[in-house]
């Protein structure tokens, strides 16, 4: 099993950035794909984004495409969320999950490992 810490979330103004990092333990983070989702209050987990293990293929959903960017640093045993032109309704608990395959998937079922998630607020 693996264990993702995500760190980076925070109270910013609308327009504004925030960069999400996630960071993995365990010696196969480079094999597999790693994803974001996040969950407003009273909506369902919803997917974000995700990279597939070697960073060459990723998916954004169509609300994030152009203002986030998911990469990775598999020397690091990192993946990233740079956030950038944040609205309202970003505000949610984003969380980094561990793909059971090693292309960048968009279904929260094709995750197995979660992070705690880490909390998003967008004022405006």
């Amino acid at each position: 099993q693996v264990q993702l810490v995500e760190s980076g979330g925070g109270l910013v103004q609308a327009g504004g950035s925030l960069r999400l990092s996630c960071a993995a333990s365990g010696r196969t983070f480079n094999t597999y794909a790693m994803g974001w989702f996040r969950q407003a209050p009273g909506q369902e987990r919803e997917f974000v984004a995700a990279i597939g293990w070697s960073g060459a293929t990723r998916a954004h959903a169509d609300s994030v495409k152009g203002r986030f960017t998911i990469s990775r640093d598999n020397a690091k045993n990192t993946v990233y969320l740079q956030m950038n032109s944040l609205k309202p309704e970003d505000t949610a608990v984003y969380y980094c999950a561990r793909g059971t395959v090693n292309y960048a998937a968009s279904t929260a079922t094709l995750y197995n490992d979660w992070g705690q998630g880490t909390k998003v607020t967008v004022s405006s």
